[in-house]
């Protein structure tokens, strides 16, 4: 049996990757985690330059879930590559960049200047980002901007390229299906979702920011059902986020459709999470003779309503 997965150059030795901006540069928990044991680290998002984010208050918990507003704070990619890459490679980590930028010439540069290196697997590019040019908006909610990104970035590297997607669209499929045009080689679904909280005795929101990413367990289901949009809509693979804790939470996501999959918010409470649920993908795998992943990935059977089953009608 093997958990083993390749998307284009990129080898993962299971389906389980940290989620960017959840697990720093995959370096701060070496006292909980082996990082040669997951699938593949997601770093947080590296920009051109450095950035200090957004005021605090910028995390808080929420039920069954958490608010974030980091403003995408990183060391730049002059550090990253100098300091923190040359570290993740000598933990025996499968590194994939994630890259958040302003504009498409900020991408470029950042993407190109990470070709410079060895030791990167792929790119997961964070197109929820602002674009100054545009007035602030996001590219992330503009399908001909995602598809141009996609496309430049394309013609930079040979390297696994993955679009990290957002669910705050009425059409996610649409922007799978532009970026699958545009050569990229998989997809990442999903960022967080919009959310907000407030403390009631002071009226004041709990974040400086007042909306921020919500993400955690109930975030599951809608997560499950935007890569379930999203397998109907591409035949490139998935990348699936969103609310994972456990190795059934996982399981869903592969079968739905998703070929690798993201730990996220899990990790603020377990940061060794990511193995326990790749032995928990394997030992599903043993307990139903499947030899590969790509005997989980997609089987999801719809022939019998849910309900029927529940009811003891099959």
């Amino acid at each position: 049996m093997s958990t083993e997965l390749t998307i284009r150059n990129a080898t993962f030795k299971n389906p389980v990757l940290t989620a960017s901006g959840t697990f720093g540069y995959g370096l701060e928990c070496p006292a909980f985690v082996d990082v040669s044991q997951l699938g593949g680290v997601v770093t947080k998002s590296i920009s051109r330059k450095p950035r200090d984010g957004n005021p605090p208050q910028r995390i808080a918990e929420t039920s069954a879930g958490m608010l974030n507003s980091i403003g995408l704070a990183n060391v730049g990619v002059d550090v990253f590559l100098a300091e923190k890459l040359p570290a993740l490679r000598k933990a025996g980590a499968t590194v994939v960049v994630n890259i958040a930028a302003s504009s498409i010439e900020e991408y470029a540069y950042v993407l190109e200047r990470c070709e410079e290196h060895e030791g990167i697997a792929g790119y997961e590019i964070n197109v929820s980002c602002p674009n100054v040019k545009d007035g602030g908006l996001s590219f992330g909610t503009s399908c001909p901007a995602v598809a141009e990104i996609t496309r430049d970035l394309r013609k930079r590297t040979e390297k696994l390229l993955a679009m990290k997607l957002t669910p705050n669209v009425t059409s996610i499929g649409e922007f799978a299906r532009a970026c699958e045009a545009e050569g990229a080689d998989a997809v990442s679904c999903v960022n967080t979702f919009v959310g907000m909280d407030i403390f009631v005795d002071s009226r004041r929101p709990k974040i400086a920011t007042i909306t921020g990413g919500f993400s955690g367990p109930a975030i599951l289901p809608m997560a499950l059902a935007k890569v379930w949009e999203v397998r109907k809509a591409v035949n490139i693979p998935i990348i699936g986020i969103g609310g994972i804790c456990t190795a059934e939470d996982a399981l869903k996501f592969l079968i739905v459709g998703a070929s690798l999959i993201q730990v996220g918010t899990a990790l603020f409470v377990d940061p060794g999470v990511g193995p326990t649920i790749a032995e928990g993908i394997a030992a599903y795998m043993d307990r139903h003779g499947m030899k590969s992943l790509n005997e989980l990935i997609g089987s999801l059977d719809t022939s019998l309503q849910p309900s029927l089953v529940a009811a003891g009608w099959e």
